[in-house]
């Protein structure tokens, strides 16, 4: 600041009834937001499992039988490599 000059505090006014109202509808958008997110979650989580409901095999019964595939799968394709490959497994 320069000898000889000086600033008023008053020469930055600012009406704060546009700022309440403001913060007060960013607070409600945010509240309708979450309730909207909320709704949404809930009507996915209903939707879901229903269709688990409605499923003929439950999913933990599904993914077993997924999962002997692939271990079967593996196996097969394991097999052929070494066999391709001149090598033989020893059998355990």
């Amino acid at each position: 600041m320069k000898p000889g000059h000086s600033y008023s505090s008053s020469a930055f006014q600012l009406n704060t009834t546009p700022m309440i109202i403001s913060g007060a509808l960013l607070g409600a958008a945010g509240l309708l937001g979450l309730a909207g997110m909320i709704v949404g979650g809930v009507t996915l989580i209903s939707a879901a499992q229903q269709w688990i409901n409605d499923q003929d095999v439950p999913p933990s019964e599904l993914m077993k039988h997924k999962w002997h595939q692939t271990k079967a799968a593996t196996a097969a394709g394991a097999s052929a490599w070494q066999h391709h490959n001149g090598m033989h497994r020893a059998h355990a």
